[in-house]
């Protein structure tokens, strides 16, 4: 009888036992999976200004355009993964539907979604490329892009909403930019409905001026970063436009502008963002072009490098942000 009941224990431990190591797995896994949900990685490329055909500037490597951008996509693929690659205007650097169709050509061969905003060089004031021909070509080569407005938002995953905005003027040629008073009431509802949400706000024409210039701000800079403000929550600008690298922090607010890829120093950002109940953390990096020779060449072009390169904290660097009060 005790060898019995010997044996009944042993049986009854093994029981428990394995019950504890899958109670454990899963535990695990669960908070595995929690950091993962709770961590939203993007590549921005800003400022592209494709061109198959135009010389160079006396500030743009256009000749080289495409490879810059062929080199771009490889760093990409090759070091995921990413939620998305998120391409904040100037795709092209003439606005020909034909021109934005091979842009579209190259960055298909991205391995991760992609999304899209306008830049002033990708809409034509009087010529065929408008914003819903903007808008439709980008759709017949990505359904991710198959939105109702120039101005759209998604959510890549929970707890996360990217906003992107169009502040493109097309009634008049300027490098200048505006939201517009429609895009504006869009955008507090937005807000609005995500209160509790981290939110990426992606747009072309910057909300805080990286360095000033009066002809290419944002008409009404103050009155957009006055609405953003009243979001509690931490919220990261994308934004390009300036050819430079520039990061700023004001409260729960981060603002990241993005240099060009066919200007020094040619290349692009990492952002990784990590958010919790009590607060986010958001590092970012610089990745210059592999392609050192044109990188060079095009360095030569320019004078005052020096504020297009920004700081070394303007470059990599981590951030903490929380909720306002």
């Amino acid at each position: 009888m005790k060898r019995y009941k010997k044996k009944r224990e042993s049986f009854f431990s093994k029981i428990v036992n394995f019950t504890l190591t899958i109670l454990i797995a899963c535990a695990i896994g669960s908070q595995v999976c929690t950091a993962a949900n709770n961590n939203l990685r993007i590549a921005q490329v800003s400022d592209a200004h494709f061109s198959s055909f135009e010389e160079n500037t006396s500030y743009k490597f256009l000749k080289k355009s495409g490879e810059l951008l062929d080199d771009v996509i490889f760093q990409i693929n090759t070091s995921g993964p990413y939620d998305f690659v998120m391409f904040t205007g100037d795709l092209v650097n003439y606005p020909k539907i034909s021109e934005l169709q091979k842009f579209t050509s190259h960055v298909n061969n991205l391995i991760y979604p992609w999304y899209a905003i306008a830049g002033n060089h990708d809409i034509s004031i009087d010529g065929p490329l408008t914003k819903d021909k903007f808008m439709a070509t980008l759709a017949q080569a990505n359904d991710n892009m198959n939105q109702k407005n120039i101005y759209y938002a998604f959510t890549p995953k929970k707890g996360f909403r990217v906003i992107c905005l169009d502040s493109i003027i097309d009634y008049k040629l300027t490098a200048n930019g505006e939201i517009s008073n429609e895009e504006f009431i869009w955008l507090k509802e937005e807000l609005d409905e995500h209160e509790k949400d981290t939110i990426i706000v992606c747009t072309h024409v910057p909300i805080i001026e990286p360095y000033s210039s009066s002809n290419h701000k944002m008409l009404n800079e103050y009155e957009v970063r006055k609405l953003l403000k009243t979001h509690k929550n931490p919220l990261i600008v994308l934004q390009g436009h300036y050819h430079c690298v520039k990061i700023r922090q004001d409260e729960n607010m981060l603002v990241i502008t993005s240099p060009s890829l066919v200007t020094y120093p040619n290349a692009f950002r990492v952002i990784n963002i990590n958010s919790n109940k009590n607060r986010t953390l958001v590092d970012v990096y610089l990745k210059e072009t592999n392609l050192k020779d044109i990188q060079t060449r095009s360095k030569l072009r320019l004078m005052g490098t020096e504020k297009l390169y920004g700081e070394e904290c303007d470059r990599n660097a981590s951030f903490e942000l929380g909720r306002k009060d």
